[in-house]
């Protein structure tokens, strides 16, 4: 049996995004959901009586989620982590594999941005967070959001 301590046999194949087994197994324990803020958040605003989708379609025919989805109110939440979205405030560019990385990155950002418009087009209020503002005041946003959203909806179905 081998030890904890000893190194992996895998080597990464040529041309591998892994430049090493040690790097690979970092990359690949790096959460997408459920993470940290996304949790303190989610508790912050069910703690403030609001219900909503966890890692939710917003839209079925896009094939992306939100970390939460108000549904009825159409607002759709996005806490983005510093490093995989390029916060403007975090983001370093890495030094291993550096054009993968940044690449990887950038499409990243690309993709959020479509995200947004095709959400936008649809009605959606969409809210991003980075990983690092103060979750209570990013609880208190989306709780403020979405409570206009619902009795904006009220008006509407009373005046109908």
């Amino acid at each position: 049996m081998a030890s904890k301590n000893a190194p992996s046999p895998w080597t990464p194949p040529e041309g591998s995004w892994a430049s090493s087994a040690a790097r690979r197994r970092n990359m690949q324990a790096i959460r997408s959901r459920d993470t940290k803020p996304e949790q303190l958040i989610r508790r912050l605003v069910h703690a403030q009586g609001l219900r909503y989708r966890v890692a939710a379609r917003p839209l079925p025919q896009l094939r992306r989620t939100a970390d939460m989805v108000f549904r009825p109110a159409k607002v759709a939440v996005f806490i983005d982590g510093c490093y995989w979205h390029g916060c403007p405030d975090h983001y370093v560019p890495p030094k291993t594999n550096p054009g993968y990385w940044s690449d990887k990155v950038a499409g990243n950002v690309t993709r959020d941005r479509d995200t947004d418009r095709k959400l936008e087009d649809a009605g959606w209020l969409v809210l991003r967070f980075w990983e690092h503002e103060p979750s209570d005041e990013c609880a208190a946003r989306i709780s403020t959001e979405v409570q206009q959203r619902r009795e904006a909806l009220k008006s509407e179905k009373k005046e109908s």
